[in-house]
């Protein structure tokens, strides 16, 4: 199969074609796994979360659409989720974020090196935002809470958590297409 973008390799998926999936699936498997397992600190139910995520993919139960980003955030983000619909189900209760550093012998793959430099970005275009959207953020996005869970942490309304969030991806959007157009984030 001639190299393909991620892009043309999912719309080869949806039309159910085989080879694609298992050249996605070679391209991710070890950078998703290792995210998972960050979550889940269990190997047998990252592998799980791995078969669910492909599964997804391949059954067209998890819809990318170009316009709202680029596919590995995308896919990251799905197994993201996918990770805490599994701890949830499994009632665990304490998940830890840990930076994990890859094993000396192994070479660090080009789309881990890729995404931590677009965390650190990220980070830096977090630090822009006011502390109260800061928060949110933290809480939904990096720790996984519901929203209505951040309204009774921060006890604040759930449309205020919801208008928040909403306000600091506006937020965000607009600082990283900015270091986008001119290579850095600051003004």
């Amino acid at each position: 199969m001639p190299h393909l973008t991620d892009e043309q390799l999912y719309q080869q998926i949806v039309q159910q074609d085989k080879k694609a999936l298992e050249e996605l699936y070679d391209r991710y498997e070890r950078i998703l796994f290792s995210f998972i397992y960050r979550f889940t600190k269990d190997e047998g139910l990252t592998e799980e979360v791995m078969q669910d995520l492909f599964m997804k993919l391949w059954q067209n139960k998890a819809i990318y659409q170009s316009g709202k980003g680029k596919f590995s955030s995308w896919l990251l983000t799905i197994a993201r989720n996918a990770a805490i619909d599994q701890i949830r189900k499994k009632k665990v209760t304490e998940v830890e974020f840990q930076d994990h550093d890859a094993e000396p012998d192994l070479e660090i793959p080009e789309e881990v090196v890729v995404l931590k430099e677009e965390s650190l970005i990220i980070q830096k275009a977090l630090a822009h935002l006011p502390k109260e959207q800061q928060h949110v953020v933290k809480l939904f996005y990096f720790d996984g809470e519901p929203q209505r869970n951040i309204a009774k942490i921060c006890k604040i309304p759930l449309g205020t958590v919801k208008g928040r969030l909403r306000l600091a991806l506006n937020q965000l959007r607009k600082t990283l297409s900015r270091k986008g157009e001119r290579g850095d984030i600051y003004e």
